[in-house]
């Protein structure tokens, strides 16, 4: 090997351990961070619920406002830390990428995901080849594709015909794309760069409930295994996810 071809070699490995390093800081941080956050907010909430029991009662108009206000953040504060605890452990999630069906796999998640919105009626179809296989991890697939699910059914809960549909396409450089539509609420385009940051959301929360995890969760995830996640506004409403793998070698 040349010196020159040497050098770049050492100099890759050297910025493979600097990224390997920063990362596991920053998990390190979230996870300290998220957690040493509990104590004072077990605190907060335990004496604001002992202060609306023992006084609640004497407390009328804005004052009582106030109380539940106090109550209610705490609360939502220990869901957000709960959440930055998850993206944290994301990091020691491993991959085990093997040859994976796609079509069995997407019926499943659809399926899933369709039994914890039982009391709407969306109309879904599937449109995946077999046998088709891709490289990946089952379970990270699987989680992935029942989170864009998710958020597809959730995002069409105002639209009087839901619509969704789950179809394969070939893409670019012989990947495999798997592609989730629905005509739901969409979102403007100019907010797109909110998609994949922490509690990134393009809606409030009484439009629409969640943290704006989500599709960040799914993007990490799909990084381990070579595979990407993106989302993009529809012209005729609501929105396009495509998930986008290797194919898996015959």
């Amino acid at each position: 090997m040349h010196s020159s071809e040497h050098q770049l070699q050492q100099r890759i490995q050297e910025l493979e351990a600097e990224l390997a390093a920063s990362r596991a800081e920053l998990q390190e941080f979230t996870y300290t961070v998220s957690h040493d956050l509990r104590a004072p907010l077990r605190h907060l909430v335990s004496f604001a619920r002992l202060l609306e029991e023992e006084a609640g009662a004497q407390l009328t108009g804005e004052s009582a406002d106030f109380l539940r206000t106090i109550t209610a953040s705490a609360d939502h504060m220990g869901v957000l830390l709960d959440a930055l605890t998850a993206l944290s452990r994301l990091g020691a999630v491993q991959a085990m990428p093997s040859a994976v069906e796609l079509a069995p796999l997407v019926e499943s998640c659809v399926r899933e995901v369709q039994a914890g919105f039982a009391a709407r009626t969306v109309a879904v179809t599937v449109d995946v080849p077999a046998p088709l296989e891709v490289l990946a991890d089952e379970a990270i697939v699987r989680q992935a594709l029942t989170q864009v699910l998710a958020n597809a059914f959730k995002f069409t809960a105002k639209v009087a015909e839901p619509v969704i549909s789950v179809s394969v396409h070939q893409g670019p450089e012989g990947k495999v794309q798997l592609r989730v539509e629905d005509n739901g609420a969409g979102f403007n385009p100019a907010m797109q760069d909110k998609l994949f940051k922490v509690f990134g959301r393009l809606h409030s929360a009484k439009q629409f409930p969640g943290l704006g995890m989500g599709l960040l969760t799914a993007q990490r995830l799909l990084a381990k295994v070579g595979a990407t996640i993106s989302l993009m506004p529809r012209e005729q409403g609501g929105a396009l996810a495509c998930l986008s793998f290797p194919q898996a070698k015959k």
